[in-house]
């Protein structure tokens, strides 16, 4: 290809549904969006998936296969006087019955006003529309519009989808360049791997590597090393703002919730490789290590905020492996949520009995006329007791009998059931 040539994967862009790869939940034989498209019955759609799995190979497709007339826009180009105006010519077709099929690429990047300006068009039926997008729609698709369209959800493209694509690529390569391509097939495997599941990627790849080999008596020859040249360092897949940030994250914390330190290990890794704050993580770690091990493991939090420090003074990437030490703790620590259940349950009574009074008797009496009017009166000093436990009620009277932490039979926790329970027989025996 030359260097103002048409893209391989845009030569490469399948047409009809029969040449597209992957997704088949969706396209494939029977399946649902297939059987609208074949009807030509399309409501309102939202295609949602990472990058180049086929959101706008899709949207294509149905362009050339559907009747109504076809209008693209692009959220970084287009205006909302643009918008307006389409969607009046829109209407104005509408009243002739012919359709109109919007196709808005990276819907996620329109304000709040440009998709609203889609709504009466798609309520009325003027248009069809069909966004794509990389975000969560539920948070980037205003409720209105999202509510009046079909959700698709778009897969990461398997390796043997992404091999489909890049035998189809070198197909195509053969015959503009009217040469013959070597290239071992577990180096085109290599490839579709380090693609990450985006087919886009993979043909960019494949491109650059058909440019890199050696040519000899009219054949290409590619090797292990332009592979490797070309391939030589992954883009993590991870925006620091973007949803795969809080999926990540949510990744660390399950998987060690769940007692696993490898999985929680590779997260790690995934997030500090695409540039993740070291002292976020460490934060969460520190929450983690009351939310979910408790009392189960009160050295939990000491190891927790003992990585907090160290990811302070040192940084990246020295701090790394304080992060893994911590990971690989939290998750083979006993769990238990007890403290944090006590916690929320305690809060909850709280707000929706926000004003109950202290008892008089754990009241500060710091003047003569509070002391008079019972404040601090029946206190107990529990060090001056026997046991160290006195029978007083420290709750209000309301909620004496509440229960918030209740021990768990994880770790040290039986210990602390059996202590309470020791207190609780204390406190009986001397109220009776």
């Amino acid at each position: 290809m030359n260097a103002y040539g048409e893209p391989l994967a845009s030569k490469i862009r399948p047409k009809t549904l029969d040449e597209f790869v992957g997704q088949e939940q969706i396209v494939g034989e029977n399946a649902i969006l297939r059987k609208l498209i074949d009807s030509d019955n399309l409501p309102s759609l939202i295609f949602w998936g990472p990058a180049g799995v086929g959101k706008t190979t899709l949207a294509k497709i149905i362009a050339r296969t559907t009747k109504a007339n076809f209008i693209t826009f692009s959220a970084v180009k287009t205006g909302i006087k643009e918008v307006k105006e389409v969607m009046a010519q829109a209407e104005q077709n509408s009243l002739f019955k012919r359709k109109t099929v919007v196709f808005v690429d990276e819907i996620h990047r329109f304000n709040k006003s440009q998709q609203d300006a889609f709504l009466p068009y798609v309520e009325s039926g003027a248009i069809t529309l069909i966004g794509a997008t990389t975000e969560n729609p539920s948070f980037e698709v205003v409720g209105a519009l999202l509510s009046r369209c079909r959700v698709f959800i778009l897969k990461a493209l398997t390796a043997e989808n992404i091999l489909v694509l890049l035998r189809r690529g070198i197909k195509r390569y053969e015959e503009d360049e009217k040469i013959k391509v070597k290239i071992a097939e577990d180096l085109l495997l290599k490839i579709a791997e380090f693609s990450n599941g985006d087919g886009r990627m993979a043909i960019n790849i494949l491109e650059m590597v058909l440019g890199s080999g050696v040519i000899k008596n009219s054949k290409l020859t590619v090797d292990e090393e332009i592979i490797e040249q070309i391939t030589n360092r992954k883009i993590a897949l991870f925006d620091k703002n973007g949803e795969e940030h809080f999926n990540i994250i949510s990744a660390i914390h399950k998987s060690m919730r769940n007692s696993d330190p490898q999985a929680a290990v590779y997260w790690l890794a995934r997030m500090l490789d695409g540039g993740e704050d070291p002292l976020y993580i460490a934060r969460r770690l520190v929450r983690f290590a009351s939310e979910d091990v408790g009392l189960a493991d009160s050295n939990a939090l000491l190891i927790a905020n003992a990585c907090f420090d160290a990811c302070h003074k040192l940084g990246m990437p020295e701090c790394g492996v304080h992060l893994a030490h911590a990971v690989v703790y939290l998750s083979l620590a006993p769990k238990s949520n007890a403290v944090y259940v006590a916690y929320n349950e305690a809060m909850d009574d709280c707000r929706k009995m926000p004003n109950l009074p202290v008892p008089m008797n754990i009241r500060n009496a710091p003047t003569k006329l509070m002391k008079k009017t019972g404040y601090g009166a029946g206190y107990q000093y529990a060090h001056d007791l026997k046991n160290k436990v006195a029978d007083m009620q420290c709750l209000p009277d309301n909620l004496k009998s509440r229960k918030y932490y209740r021990p768990t039979n994880s770790g040290k926790e039986p210990q602390f059931a059996e202590v309470m329970k020791t207190l609780d027989a204390l406190k009986n025996k001397k109220t009776k």
